[in-house]
Order: C-alpha cells, then structure tokens, then sequence
C-alpha cells in the first residue's frame, strides 16, 4: 500500500479527493493510505511523519506556498515524487516549480480525476524506477540460466534444485567456498521467480563498517545520527517485492542478527531513527562462506536465526571437486575476457587445458576466472600459453598422506625427528635408496611422478633404482 499526502486548503476538494483515492483497488486490496492536511505547516509535519510516496500540494496555503516548502518537504520525506495544484495558469511559477524539483504541476478544477489518476501512478511508477537505476547493477542482474556452466552431476543437481526454489518464495540460504558463484545462484533464482522485471538488491555484510550496516539495511531518517542530513531508505525497501540478498552474512554481528531476526519474523521494520512501521515485501536470500552449525555451535551466529535462514539450503560444489565442468568454463570465462581487456585469445592446447584441470583452485571460478585473465593478458597472440599459467603444486591428498607428517613432506622418519645414537644416521647412499623407495611406495610406483617429486630425470632414475637394487615391479 502506498502512502498518498495531499495537501490543500479546499476541504471540499480534500475530501473528495481522501474518498476517490481510497477506492482504488491493486490486487483486491487498497492501494494507497491518503493522510491530508489544510496548512503548510501540518503538511510539513505529516511528510515526516507519514513518509508518503506522493505528495500532492496546493500552491495556495494559509501560511505559506506551495513552491516555499517544496525543498523542505523533499528533505523530510525523501525521495516521495511531489506534484503541485494551482488555480493559476502563470508560466513563471511553472517554471520555477518545475526547477525546484516538482515532479509535475497541473492546474484545478481538474476535468476529471482520471486525469489526475494517472499523474499519480505516474508518479509511482518513475520513484520505482529511479529507485532501481540507483542500486541495481542492469548488466549483472539479467544473470540467467545459461551463466551456470558445467554438466557434471553436481552441477545438475544444483540446477534442478533452483528450478524448485524458484516456484516459491521461501527463505533459501546459500552455502559455498569464496568464489563459487553465490551471487550468481542467487540472481538466477531471482530472474526465474519473476515473469517481470523486479529489483535485486545486494549488500555484502563484510564489506560495510557494523555501525553502518543497520542503516544500509533499514535505512535512517533524518537526523537519525550525525551526517543523517536527509531520509535514506534501506536496502529492504528498496527492494521492494524483489529480492534482497545479504552476502556474508555469517560475519554480520549478533546485535545485528538479533535485528534481523525480529524482521523475519515480524516482516516489519523501521528506519534507524524511526517509528513508522514499513512492511517487507522482498524476498530474501542469504549466502555465506562460513559453516553455520559450526558458528551457531561457538556462538558467533545466533541458533533461531539460522532456523529462520535455512528454510531451503543450497550447497554450492567447489571447483576441484566438479573438475569435469573446468575445460567449458575455461572457454565460457574467455568468451568474455576477450571482451573486456579487447583480446581474441580463442585457441586453448588440450595440455593446456589439462594443466588447468589439475590446479587445485582454491579460490575456485574467481580464481579460474583471475587466472584466465592474466595469461589472456600476456598471451603473444590467439593461443593460451601454459607458460602463463600457476605451476602446478603437488598436495598432500596427491601424495597420499595427512598434512604434517613427515612423509607429507617427503622425508623418511628418520628425518623428521632428533636421533641421538650417531651410528644411527645412515650414509648419503642409504638415504637416498630410502627416499626412492618411499616415493615410488607414495605414487604407487608411477615413476613419472616421482620424477617429479625427486627432481630428478627419468634416465637418473632408471640408474639410481639399479645400483640399488629397488625392485621394479611398479608401474611405468
């Protein structure tokens, strides 16, 4: 429901005007709440009060005009579109009105309400909108289907779980690494629960300053705190009956947590520094790095909250563990960092692309994506060059052996700690036959890989494993 403020000295035509916009249905319910006032001064005060989204004002007040508090009253009640009535047809004071900020200025008796219906759902409707164009990126929320690459099971799991969220409005909570695609999911659950086109509003509760964050959220009015010089509405009302989506949120503070809770529940809020009620329309998604059973278990997150978050969880894979999905999304990520740094690097060598495929992508596709990026950049012509590329690191999961232990490292026990008997070290030779063995015993006997992990050739290895006798009964 929409708050409608008119303000106008005729209490005939006030009253009129109360009765035709109250009858005005959207969806089977009223669509706007009308508060009205006869002098400048009450107008002025309801602004503030009410935080209308359209002000109708006559130009002729008892105390003062209509032009003399069009500034004031923008300040009170934000970004509220302000139309202005007169009997007069002066072109000046159009004009002046006009500059001044009016949204439009008609002039009474008018010949019929109609005509004015539609100045205020014009009205309405271009507050939405320059709402929208303030916080929503365009490019990146026409996210859709088709940005999610991959077929492998995961990935199409994942997809027919989106199809399901999206026929809802329920509450999802989205769990994955740094660079998995949280955002991305979420946009897409948004583009397919709409059939038009609704906000998106995203905010990172990691990157806003906790003191700050309460009022990014639910905005503040005026005066609220120092520097709060005009009415700032939040990013829930902004949103509308959209989406908004709090990245990060296990790292938002408790007191926070306790605030937003109460939102769920209630689907109410305030601005900071208010008292008018303001109904949550949107719909929220919430994404998170962290593993919040493990932060509700330490008491950094608050239990009833994550109940309220978790109606519908998603998981989303991390790369290494999709690495069939690695070699399209190398060629889907080129396609449009070509575009962006003005290259026209298409070629990708199948031993390119299985060096990628190994890496072992912590940051998962930001990280693909950064990687690609760079080796784009210095790539001498249409050909990716692995020599552009990170080396490849062996694991300790690819050695076969739990961090920390010495044969994690490659040393033989003897190495790993103090020996106190001298004759218990064993001579250079000895050493190294033990080393060979561990290795080839690590790798299952690839000698391939213990090449690589020795550092030596495969001609020294073939040599060192005769003149010590090592049975090569293994794999070549």
């Amino acid at each position: 429901m929409e708050t409608l403020l008119i303000v106008d000295d005729d209490l005939s035509l006030l009253e009129s005007l109360k009765m035709h916009f109250e009858d005005i249905e959207h969806d089977g319910a009223p669509r706007y709440q009308v508060v009205t006032a006869t002098r400048a001064s009450e107008g002025l005060r309801l602004a503030e009060e009410a935080q209308p989204s359209v002000v109708i004002l006559d130009m002729k007040l008892p105390d003062r005009t209509g032009l003399d508090i069009i500034e004031e009253m923008k300040g009170l009640c934000g970004d509220a579109r302000i139309i202005l009535v007169t009997a007069f047809h002066d072109m000046e004071t159009t004009i002046r009105a006009m500059k001044a900020g009016a949204f439009d200025y008609i002039h009474k008796p008018f010949p019929d309400l109609a005509a004015l219906d539609i100045v205020v759902a014009r009205a309405l409707e271009y507050r939405q909108l320059s709402r929208r164009a303030a916080t929503v990126n365009v490019e990146s929320a026409a996210a859709r289907l088709g940005d999610i690459v991959g077929t492998s099971p995961l990935m199409q799991q994942l997809v027919k779980e989106i199809g399901k969220v999206a026929g809802s409005h329920a509450t999802v909570l989205i769990h994955g690494e740094s660079g998995t695609g949280k955002e991305l999911i979420a946009r897409v659950i948004h583009n397919y629960s709409y059939d038009e086109v609704k906000p998106f509003i995203g905010i990172n509760c990691s990157a806003i300053v906790d003191t700050l964050l309460e009022s990014e959220l639910f905005g503040h009015e005026k005066g609220a705190f120092t520097g709060a010089n005009a009415v700032k509405p939040g990013k829930f009302e902004l949103a509308e009956d959209g989406t908004i989506f709090l990245d990060e949120i296990g790292d938002m503070s408790l007191m926070l947590q306790a605030k937003l809770l109460r939102v769920l529940q209630e689907r109410e809020f305030e601005r900071v520094g208010g008292v008018k009620r303001i109904k949550l329309r949107a719909r929220v998604i919430a994404a998170t790095h962290r593993h919040l059973a493990d932060e509700v278990a330490t008491g950094r997150f608050r239990e009833d909250l994550y109940q309220r978050l978790k109606v519908i969880t998603l998981q989303l894979p991390p790369l290494r563990e999709r690495r069939e999905d690695i070699p399209p999304l190398v060629h889907h990520l080129l396609e449009r960092i070509n575009e962006k740094v003005h290259k026209r690097v298409t070629r990708v060598p199948p031993e390119v692309l299985e060096h990628l495929t190994r890496l072992p992508w912590r940051g998962n596709v930001r990280e693909l994506e950064n990687v690609l990026t760079r080796a784009v950049v210095l790539a001498p012509g249409e050909v990716l060059l692995a020599e552009n590329l990170p080396a490849l690191e062996p694991t300790p999961s690819e050695h076969g052996h739990a961090p920390g232990s010495s044969a994690a490292n490659g040393l033989p026990n003897f190495l790993a700690s103090p020996i106190a008997d001298p004759n218990l070290i064993p001579t250079l030779e000895e050493a190294e036959r033990m080393l060979i063995e561990l290795t080839l015993n690590v790798t299952k006997g690839h000698k391939g890989k213990t090449c690589q992990i020795l550092g030596i050739s495969r001609p020294t290895l073939e040599r060192k494993l005769q003149k010590y006798g090592v049975r090569q009964d293994h794999q070549p």
